[in-house]
């Protein structure tokens, strides 16, 4: 166990960085435009695709309590032995996010997709959740039935 929470402690914070390091970039003033896809800076107030903002101050109380079991979960259930990697992704991307409400009042978010059709703006936490998320889910899909 001690091997495995020094990596998740490493990924996690590495994340975490890398996206607050990205997210300064933008809120410094950076911004590219192409056909497909602009780099520009959004305050998102809600979650995904901006629901549950008419929450205000409350969501960031509510998103703390929720990584706060998220990450007593992950520990508590052995989690961290098995999906060390997709856990840190998830934890350090979520803190990413969430501290950027307490600082900006809302996630920071840069990349819009508009090619052929119009997408949620994001960052790169939220490319983490998600590639974690799909971690999840191959593994239970392909290699827990390995197991049983």
């Amino acid at each position: 166990m001690k091997r495995e929470l020094i990596i998740f402690i490493i990924a996690a914070s590495a994340i975490f960085i890398i996206d607050q390091i990205i997210k300064s970039i933008f809120v410094g003033g950076f911004g590219w435009e192409s056909a497909c896809i602009s780099l520009e800076l959004h305050y998102n107030r809600g979650v995904a695709f901006s629901m549950l903002d008419f929450l205000g101050d409350w969501l960031k109380w509510i998103q703390v309590v929720l990584v706060g079991l998220l990450a007593f979960f992950i520990f508590k259930e052995g989690y961290l032995k098995q999906y060390t990697i997709p856990s840190a992704l998830i934890i350090g991307a979520a803190c990413g996010n969430l501290i950027d409400r307490f600082i900006h009042g809302g996630v920071v978010d840069y990349v819009a997709w508009h090619c052929g059709f119009d997408f949620a703006v994001f960052n790169f936490a939220d490319v983490m959740i998600d590639v974690a998320v799909g971690w999840f889910l191959i593994h239970q899909i392909w290699f827990a039935k390995e197991s049983n």
